[in-house]
């Protein structure tokens, strides 16, 4: 048997695929239409989704490597929020500018596919370059640690062990201290 529209004789036997409607989403898209509102919705959720869930991870990753750099867990915590909202609101943007260029491949699941490849690459560049930001923030804590302690102030008087300089001459404080085994050069008088 073979298919119709093979070219061959009159004995062969047609067979057609059920009748069924694909979503609106599956349609292609005519040349020079805009983004289906179905496809553009679905990109914008799934590409949110990767953000918010990569936003998370940054946060609290990046508060427990601030905080092992130092004693300051408040400021620790403080510039993680403010980097992880930085990073939110330069990534959530980029993806609705994404969103709204239209291009076609002449497959909507495609388009999607497509789209959901550049935001993931647009992810890990971002994700890169938060890193990055929050490593120079646990140099500058350390580094700023280390310069304050150098900076302490010195000693109290007495803090510290003493050592009193044997004098010259005949005194009434200095003396010489008994060797070890008591019969060395430096033995005192009974």
């Amino acid at each position: 048997m073979r298919a119709v529209g093979a070219g061959t004789q009159s004995d062969e036997v047609t067979f057609s695929w059920p009748a069924f409607r694909k979503p609106a989403w599956l349609q292609p898209i005519a040349k020079g239409a805009s983004v289906h509102p179905d496809s553009y919705l679905l990109f914008l959720l799934i590409s949110a989704v990767l953000v918010v869930a990569d936003g998370q991870l940054i946060y609290r990753s990046g508060r427990e490597y601030l905080d092992q750099s130092g004693e300051h867990a408040a400021s620790a915590r403080s510039a993680t929020q403010l980097v992880t909202v930085l990073f939110h609101l330069i990534m959530l943007g980029l993806l609705a500018l994404m969103a709204s260029i239209p291009f076609s491949t002449g497959n909507p699941v495609r388009d999607l596919v497509v789209r959901l490849g550049i935001a993931l690459l647009m992810l890990a560049a971002a994700h890169a370059g938060t890193i990055a930001i929050l490593g120079q923030i646990r140099q500058n804590q350390y580094a700023s640690a280390r310069s304050a302690s150098r900076r302490k102030p010195p000693r109290e008087w007495g803090s510290h062990p003493t050592v009193n300089p044997v004098s010259d001459g005949p005194s009434d404080r200095s003396a010489v201290s008994p060797a070890i085994d008591s019969r060395g050069p430096y033995t005192t008088p009974d």
